[in-house]
């Protein structure tokens, strides 16, 4: 056997959301923010948010707590499964560098506007080719980072065999666990990026009681916990429309 549930959790929303939506907003071509992306802080709904996380998860029955947590390494997750208390729910967390979120290389803080201005002909590669395969120069394709998340479902079903596991991460990275774990084709994923922005704080559970084979769909994207919580509920998709390929 390997796993039997996952319950993936995005972070909480960061001050590189808040920055990165006001630039969009503007017309900006560059994201005014001061740290490393693995650096960025929880804003403050985004500390409201993981504490609404942390409530949530104290009310469910024992029977359905996580029995581990695993996280990416980005602060912004770190401190959404802190504020939530995970490590104390589950024991001990896993912090593991291949649930980052995916490297944006050159294109790194720019906006969409900023990407057409300053290197045209990546923005026109970047709409030929679509989310799944573009890969930036110094970064990553949605391919690329569903080929390093394969490897993180061999060791968690070897270290959590039968056992429920919380995942606090991002949100290309919650839809290339789906891609994986449902086996999506590319255009199954990119129609379901397409129509769902993953919301910070979301609730998104996957489930395979026998623990092995394909994995099932619970609940997708759920904020439930944040509005039963009194906590903001925040959207932030990035700016990026070239999803499926032209």
């Amino acid at each position: 056997m390997g796993a039997t549930e996952l319950i993936l959790i995005r972070h909480g929303e960061s001050a590189g959301n808040v920055a990165a939506t006001r630039a969009s907003r503007e017309g900006a071509q560059r994201i005014e923010i001061e740290w490393r992306d693995p650096d960025v802080p929880l804003s403050p709904d985004g500390e409201s948010q993981a504490e609404a996380v942390g409530r949530w998860f104290a009310g469910l029955p024992a029977d359905e707590r996580p029995d581990a947590v695993w996280c990416s390494p980005y602060l912004r997750a770190r401190q959404t499964a802190e504020l939530a208390g995970l490590p104390g729910i589950a024991g001990q967390m896993r912090i593991d560098e291949r649930l980052r979120d995916r490297e944006l290389g050159v294109l790194d803080l720019l906006t969409s506007a900023g990407v057409a201005a300053r290197y045209p002909e990546e923005a026109e590669r970047r709409s030929w080719l679509g989310k799944f395969v573009y890969r930036p120069p110094g970064g990553e394709s949605w391919a690329d980072v569903a080929l390093r998340l394969r490897s993180v479902f061999r060791d968690l079903d070897e270290e959590s065999d039968g056992k429920r596991v919380a995942v606090v991460c991002h949100d290309a990275v919650i839809m290339l666990i789906r891609y994986i774990c449902e086996r999506f084709s590319e255009q199954e994923l990119l129609d379901t990026a397409a129509a769902n922005s993953v919301r910070n704080g979301s609730v998104t559970r996957l489930v395979r009681p026998s623990g092995t084979g394909p994995w099932e769909v619970h609940t997708f994207n759920s904020v439930l916990h944040l509005q039963d919580s009194g906590a903001p509920v925040t959207e932030h998709a990035g700016d990026e429309h070239d999803i499926h390929p032209r």
